[in-house]
């Protein structure tokens, strides 16, 4: 490490991207310091907390048994009118973890292979030299006085607060229309089958979903995730953000299994579900997981592309590190490296976002109805053009709103 700087690498955010990207650099041998302004790391617990065992399995982690709360072998999805298509196969199953534990066990990792982990410690902003360059960050502990810290490589894995990411330079500012606003509810009791369930219809949930995540003890994750331009079913023209928790204890008080159980947690927030940022890197900086808008467009999942993120990161600052070179130039290989193996996936998933929203609840509970498990893969895997067909084929005037699908 070059004798100026304290770290060869800061990373903001201890979630699964800042963890797994410390994790790989610091097994490398680069000296990682990792800072997160929350006293525990994974708490407070702000998602659904799905993880798909691919995820895991493409990584070489086990997941120790303490860090999920129950396996899942696949979804069923449900369309408006109740009607269902169950999807379970090979590559359809995973965990509802407990992301205190996870998160948690993440950052461990990390600091076996030698990083550095402060919790409770806010980035108040970016030191740069005279030509604008980053060379550190500003930190508060306890919100005690700051207190500057020196590295050639600044990593944002803040999520969607993103404020140094913003303050390095990239547009990380979210669109109403690309938001979800979320409410979720850990509810007890709730007899389940290890799927995954998927509520459909825009009177539930307009331009999202509800979804039901088993857990352990008869208990689940019960929310909800709707268009950020939406106030109770009604477009409010980008003014006004949506309020979930209305439909949400709708849905609650109307679904036969749900309406007698008690409520353990409850919380909102708000989740990215849009393309991903134009760039995640510059001089002496890198963007990764939710902080870049590395979420799924479609469930707006985004753990796993967390840690791959993380991991992808990781792989460039390690060469970087050994040649003593953090440009742009020198990074831009994460970028490419991503938007290659992640990217065409995401945008196939936002085109068909784009095109569920537009879909009425009527159309919803035909194309529902006329589908297979095998559609399903196909759907999640891109290829829209045998299923387009197949929903065209009894309902032809759908033409108008699938053409969203096209190549």
């Amino acid at each position: 490490m070059t004798a100026k700087y304290d770290h060869d690498a800061i990373v903001i955010g201890g979630g699964p991207a800042g963890s797994s990207f410390a994790r790989v650099a610091a097994g490398a041998g680069m000296d990682v310091l990792v800072v997160d302004k929350r006293k525990e790391i994974g708490v407070p617990v702000r998602c659904g907390e799905g993880l798909g065992s691919m995820d895991m399995l493409k990584q070489g982690l086990g997941l120790p048994r303490a860090c999920y709360s129950t396996e899942i072998e696949g979804a069923k999805v449900y369309a408006p009118n109740g009607k269902s298509i169950t999807w379970k196969g090979k590559d359809t199953g995973g965990w509802v973890l407990e992301r205190k534990f996870f998160d948690k066990w993440l950052c461990e990792l990390a600091v076996e292979k030698g990083a550095k982990v402060h919790t409770y410690t806010r980035a108040a902003g970016v030191i740069k030299d005279a030509k604008g360059r980053p060379q550190g960050v500003r930190l508060s502990h306890g919100g005690k006085e700051p207190y500057d810290v020196s590295a050639p490589l600044i990593v944002s894995a803040e999520g969607m607060e993103s404020m140094i990411a913003r303050e390095l330079g990239f547009k990380t500012v979210h669109s109403l229309y690309d938001v979800d606003t979320c409410y979720e509810y850990e509810m007890k009791p709730y007899d389940h089958e290890n799927l995954i369930e998927i509520f459909f219809g825009n009177k539930a949930a307009p331009r999202g979903y509800v979804w039901i995540f088993p857990k352990a003890d008869k208990k689940a994750n019960v929310g909800i995730g709707i268009g950020g331009m939406v106030q109770n079913g009604k477009k409010q023209g980008g003014l006004m953000g949506a309020d979930p928790k209305p439909l949400l204890d709708d849905f609650v008080k109307k679904n036969a299994r749900l309406k007698d159980a008690s409520t353990l947690l409850d919380f909102g927030g708000v989740i990215s579900v849009g393309a991903p940022i134009d760039e995640f890197v510059k001089d002496g900086c890198m963007v990764v997981g939710t902080a870049a808008k590395q979420v799924d467009p479609i469930h707006g999942g985004g753990i796993g592309l967390a840690i791959d993120g993380g991991v992808m990161a990781a792989g460039t600052a390690i060469k970087a590190h050994e040649k003593k070179d953090y440009s742009k130039a020198v990074l831009m290989e994460y970028d490419s490296i991503w938007r290659k193996e992640k990217g065409p996936a995401l945008s196939n998933h936002l085109k068909l976002r784009k095109v569920l929203e537009k879909v009425s609840d009527d159309d919803l509970n035909h194309v529902i109805g006329a589908l297979a498990k095998e559609d399903l893969d196909k759907v999640m895997a891109g290829d829209f053009a045998k299923v387009a067909a197949k929903v065209l084929a009894g309902r032809p005037q759908m033409i108008g709103v699938l053409r969203g699908l096209a190549p």
